[in-house]
Order: C-alpha cells, then sequence, then structure tokens
C-alpha cells in the first residue's frame, strides 16, 4: 500500500508536468507579455509560484528542526485544497513577485524545476520523520502541518496551471 508521502511525491510530479506542458503554449518571446491590463505574464506567475514553494519549503525545514508544538483539534480544521486549485475565489498574492526574478523562459522553468527537486529532497530526507506534527498557519486557509502544505504547493499549482492556459489563450497572436 503506497504512504501518504509516495501520495503527496506522485501528486507533486504530476501537477509540474501539467504546469510545464501549459507553459509549452507560451512563445518564448512573450514568456514576459501580460496578456492584459492587471493580469500576470507567464514569467510572473512562474516567479510566483518559485516565491512560494520555497518560502514553504524553509519554513517547513526551520519547524521541523524544533519539537512540535501543541495545536488544538479546532485549529486542525482548515478549508479544503480543492478550494485552492478551483480559481473560485481569486486572491491577490500578499507578496509581490520580484522583478529579479524574471528571467528569459527556459531559464525560469529549469529553476521552477530545480525548486521542485528541493521539495522532494526535503520529503525524501524526512521520509522516516511523522512531519504531520508540525505545523503553521496559512493566511486564508487555515493552520496546516508539514504535508498539507505540499499538498498546498500541489493545489497551487494547479490553480495557476489554469491560469497558465489563460494567458497563452489572451496573448497577442502572432502573424
Amino acid at each position: 500500500m503506497p504512504s501518504k508521502l509516495d501520495s503527496i511525491l506522485r501528486h507533486l510530479s504530476k501537477t509540474q508536468t501539467g504546469l510545464l506542458c501549459a507553459a509549452d503554449a507560451v512563445p518564448a518571446e512573450n514568456w514576459k507579455t501580460r496578456p492584459c491590463e492587471g493580469r500576470w505574464s507567464a514569467a510572473e506567475l512562474v516567479a510566483h509560484l518559485m516565491m512560494v514553494e520555497r518560502a514553504v519549503i524553509e519554513k517547513a525545514d526551520r519547524v521541523s528542526q524544533k519539537s512540535p508544538k501543541r495545536i488544538s483539534l479546532l485549529k486542525k480544521i482548515h478549508l479544503p485544497m480543492a478550494l485552492v486549485a478551483s480559481r473560485v475565489i481569486r486572491r491577490k498574492a500578499p507578496v509581490p513577485v520580484d522583478p529579479e526574478m524574471l528571467r528569459d523562459k527556459e531559464i525560469m522553468l529549469a529553476e521552477l524545476r530545480t525548486v521542485r527537486e528541493r521539495s522532494r529532497a526535503f520529503l525524501e530526507e524526512t521520509r522516516g520523520r511523522d512531519l504531520g506534527q508540525y505545523c503553521w498557519a496559512h493566511p486564508a486557509l487555515g493552520t496546516l502541518n508539514i504535508y498539507e502544505w505540499f499538498k498546498f504547493i500541489a493545489a497551487h499549482e494547479i490553480r495557476h496551471t489554469k491560469q497558465m492556459r489563460e494567458i497563452a489563450a489572451n496573448l497577442p497572436k502572432l502573424i
């Protein structure tokens, strides 16, 4: 029977594959082009994904180095990940995208893969531990444990894969 961790690792691989396929539809010359005013470019979207995933990895690493804090059962209740993936509720990113991160398409996609490899490495390095007891609060969902945070990364990537498809569909067409 596959473990919870194996399921999370497979889901992370699957969601990244989906995002990379969606990114293929954005021409390299339009990578930094916003499809319309007030919307992100593909480059900004990928930078956002990298920023969020790096923040989760760094926090998970810090939190897991200490003794787990007791969390009440009530605080462990959170909104479902399906809400994140659905894009039903639009949210403004709490941290603006760092313009220094905006590079050419292939460089950014390689960097995104590297960030994911770091996530996978963290999960593999801690495989023998119960990370379900280490928690911290998400600003909109509630308190998540480390496994749930990595499920969030996958759901967040699904959400932005849909957005990447919208970007590709709404970019100016080259003649």
